[in-house]
């Protein structure tokens, strides 16, 4: 009897981490919106104790003079990182897709995830 309650408890924990590596799956990788996002990166920075992703700060303003607004996103694609690290205090716009729901910070502190970086001509 003891052994086959073993045998259910192992079976549960293997059936958990399935769905759970499933659901992480699906959710990294559809995204729940894509966009654009424009402004100046003003901050870019390789964080985590164990697990280090690349996460940054666009600085958005609509009217100068006038505070920007803080946009933090998240880069997985180390060619993107140079993209935006070449960009650092320049205009650009920075595609992006959402992913609601990822279960853990390990794949990046935001759910915004950029993949795409076009720099823009400094405004007149």
């Amino acid at each position: 009897m003891g052994r086959r309650v073993l045998k259910f408890l192992v079976v549960i924990v293997l059936c958990a981490l399935v769905l759970f590596a499933g659901y992480t799956a699906l959710v990294l990788n559809w995204s729940y919106s894509e966009g654009e996002r424009a402004g100046v990166v003003q901050k870019f920075s390789h964080k985590g104790w164990v697990f280090k992703t690349w996460e940054g700060e666009l600085a958005m303003t609509t009217v100068p003079g006038v505070a920007p607004r803080i946009w933090e996103f998240t880069v997985r694609d180390e060619e993107v990182v140079e993209k935006v690290r070449a960009a650092l205090g320049r205009p650009v716009v920075l595609q992006y897709t959402e992913h609601r729901g990822v279960p853990s910070r390990i794949f990046g502190e935001t759910p915004y995830y950029v993949d795409g970086v076009r720099e823009e001509a400094a405004p007149p």
